[in-house]
């Protein structure tokens, strides 16, 4: 039995007819399955919560096999929910309009490709699963997340504090990003917040506690730190092109004091993995790390923005995702 989460709204409104397709596969192979559409912010994770709420009775019980179609956030809101991951094996169809996850997977463009393989069953992968923990969730929180908020959250691809994060949480609130992603634009929609957060970006400093060293890392004016298990982030960016989601340590990109002019610069560079070229912008190892920062500032994980915070720790769990593909 394989359980798929579709989000109908994906992929400009296409989740559902790409869904249609798929099940036809199901079908002609006579594989059972059952559906699930999502319903909104926290609808998945309540969903695959129950799912897999197993009952610990001595009996050995084969693995759950769920399937999400749907972008980055769809599997992030999927990875809140599951509270065995050692019990769940999880399928990826990515529809979504950053893809970052399918992109460093390198899986094929074709739903139906991807499915196929899924259901072969011939190939299994581990990856690393990052954990974010928030020191406390009194911030301001998202215009467009529930009024409650966990004090952690599971991350697959990134997690990023800062300018990152700010961009997020304008862009998945603005009315021009589903027309512009339907013309297939939907980076034009980025871009232009990028630019208008930049511009408006204040002088914070941190602090940034690297696994157990005692001396932080100071950033007198810092503009924002992505906490990357894969290499990808924001559709395609290489923050940290050397991330290996296998070998149990998160890659950090850290933007430091660089002038806005020359952030402009930057930024094009770093979706060729080249913007470390940059003195200000720097590259470090950690498999756990504690955030301080001066003010509170946006957190996402996998692009999905819920609270601002000025004290996060961002963990590495080791091969935690067993993944089929």
């Amino acid at each position: 039995m394989y359980y798929v989460i579709v989000n109908p709204a994906s992929k400009s409104g296409q989740g559902r007819d790409i869904w249609n397709h798929l099940r036809q596969i199901f079908a002609e192979r006579e594989i059972p399955y059952k559906v699930l559409f999502t319903k909104g912010a926290g609808h998945v994770a309540k969903a695959v919560a129950k799912l897999t709420a197993f009952e610990d009775d001595g009996i050995v019980q084969p693995p759950i096999k769920l399937i999400i179609l749907g972008g980055d956030g769809t599997m992030n809101e999927a990875l809140q929910g599951i509270r065995n991951f050692d019990r769940v094996l999880l399928g990826y169809i990515p529809t979504g309009s950053s893809n970052d996850l399918a992109r460093d997977l390198q899986l094929s463009k074709d739903p139906a490709v991807i499915l196929q393989t899924i259901l072969e069953g011939k190939c299994m992968r581990s990856m690393d699963l990052g954990l974010l923990t928030y020191a406390d969730t009194s911030g301001e929180r998202s215009r467009l997340k529930a009024k409650t908020v966990s004090d952690k959250r599971f991350f697959a691809v990134s997690s990023g504090i800062g300018f990152d994060a700010a961009v997020c949480e304008e862009a998945n609130s603005s009315r021009f990003k589903k027309m512009l992603n339907k013309l297939k634009l939907g980076k034009l929609t980025y871009l232009a917040i990028a630019l208008r957060q930049l511009i408006a970006a204040k002088s914070v400093s941190c602090d940034i506690y690297l696994d157990s060293e005692k001396e932080p890392i100071h950033i007198k004016r810092f503009l924002f730190t992505a906490f990357m298990i894969h290499k990808y982030e924001g559709g395609g960016f290489q923050f940290c092109p050397m991330a290996d989601a296998t070998d149990g340590k998160l890659d950090l990109c850290v933007v430091g004091s660089i002038p806005k002019p020359v952030l402009l610069a930057a930024l094009p560079t770093a979706y060729f993995g080249k913007h470390y070229m940059f003195s200000a912008i720097r590259h470090y190892e950690a498999s756990k790390v504690t955030f301080h920062a001066s003010i509170p500032l946006w957190v996402h994980t996998d692009g999905e923005v819920y609270i601002k915070s000025d004290c996060i720790t961002v963990s590495c769990l080791p091969q935690k995702i067993r993944l089929m593909m």
